[in-house]
């Protein structure tokens, strides 16, 4: 059982970093993607630091063809933390502490990006106040933020529990019948 779990995290790792990467290509709503989700899910479920690269990895690719900008190392690194956040969710996987990591992952990724912003470029005066406006202004990219990790988050932890059931299940048939007399 334990190599036909690990066969479908490898196989619904490698379809959903794919999901994540693709997506970053297609048109969507700024700040709707699936990577935060990744971050969460792959600390969660990867047990070696490649859980918290994943995501940095996708990022790094994508960002190659997209472009970099110079808050790419805070961009990365919010969501190294969310995989990070993957750590304690792991710890007792449930609906609670996975919707707390969602919640997190999301607001860490806003207060972070958005005080590179502030202090990394020249949008904003380097004053108590532009620091203020940058988190304001950045308010519509965190509503879709967030509801985009609880959209992925739902469906990437919701789709592989179902998978994993299925898969026991489905063991749990073959299994030859004891003679009963």
């Amino acid at each position: 059982m334990k190599i036909q779990n690990a066969r479908l995290l490898f196989i619904f790792i490698s379809v959903i970093t794919g999901l994540s990467v693709a997506m970053r290509f297609l048109p969507h709503s700024y700040n709707f993607v699936p990577v935060g989700a990744l971050a969460l899910f792959s600390g969660t479920y990867i047990r070696s630091k490649w859980g918290v690269l994943m995501p940095v990895a996708a990022m790094a690719v994508t960002d190659v063809f997209i472009g970099w900008h110079n808050i790419v190392l805070f961009t990365w690194g919010s969501y190294a933390v969310i995989g990070m956040i993957g750590w304690w969710v792991r710890q007792k996987p449930n609906v609670l502490k996975i919707a707390a990591g969602t919640v997190s992952g999301s607001v860490i990724f806003y207060l972070l990006t958005n005080f590179a912003v502030w202090a990394w470029t020249p949008l904003y005066q380097k004053t108590w106040a532009g620091l203020i406006q940058s988190y304001v202004m950045a308010v519509p990219f965190y509503r879709n933020t967030f509801f985009g990790d609880l959209f992925y988050v739902a469906v990437f932890f919701g789709v592989y529990q179902a998978a994993v059931y299925l898969v026991a299940k489905r063991a749990e048939s073959r299994k030859p019948f004891a003679h009963i007399s």
